[in-house]
């Protein structure tokens, strides 16, 4: 690709496709550098360092990810709405690995005030509004369902279902159903 198409959209689009071949930790700048044909300083003018470069990876998976939930969850309500929203971060884990592993790393404060972010949030509070808990319950709630999803996902990515019958897409309908239960019988705050 020629220096003059350098965008920081382009380095960013090209370190995210660099994550799901080799790994989120192999972004660098001269990594990407030796991607473009040319040097590391050329792409300073483009994105700061490399810790706002995997920010920018972050922010950019979280779009995505955003996009395909608001997609997924369209017209549906409670376990139609939670499962849809489930199956999209697995299917984006399972697509996307090295923009998956950048959603798992702590989000700088730009991350979390991007419109990205935002659209997720608003999308996965939705959902959970379905269910018609409580506003004071929501980031109890959303807490649970981030730790269930994450946590599966994590797990399954390790390979550590690899070894067991059932198979995983059976103890994942499971979760699923435990936490459509969790949040249809809800308990309200005073009430454990």
């Amino acid at each position: 690709m020629a220096r003059a198409n350098l965008t920081p959209a382009v380095v960013i689009a090209a370190a995210a496709e660099l994550a799901d071949r080799e790994g989120f930790e192999a972004i660098t700048l001269s990594a990407l550098a030796r991607h473009f044909g040319v040097q590391t300083a050329s792409l300073y003018s483009h994105v700061r360092d490399r810790s706002a470069l995997l920010d920018s990876v972050h922010e950019l998976a979280l779009g995505e990810l955003a996009d395909r939930i608001a997609v997924a969850i369209g017209g549906r309500a409670r376990r139609d709405a939670l499962t849809a929203l489930a199956d999209a971060y697995r299917g984006y884990a399972r697509q996307f690995p090295g923009r998956w592993a950048a959603l798992q790393r702590p989000a700088a404060a730009s991350t979390v005030r991007s419109d990205a972010a935002g659209r997720l949030v608003t999308l996965t509070l939705a959902m959970l509004r379905g269910y018609q808990l409580p506003e004071t319950e929501l980031v109890h709630a959303t807490r649970l369902l981030g730790a269930t999803i994450n946590g599966f996902l994590a797990l399954e990515v390790s390979g550590s279902f690899g070894h067991r019958e059932p198979a995983a897409d059976v103890s994942w309908q499971r979760a699923l159903s435990a936490l459509d239960i969790a949040f249809r019988s809800w308990p309200t705050e005073g009430n454990p």
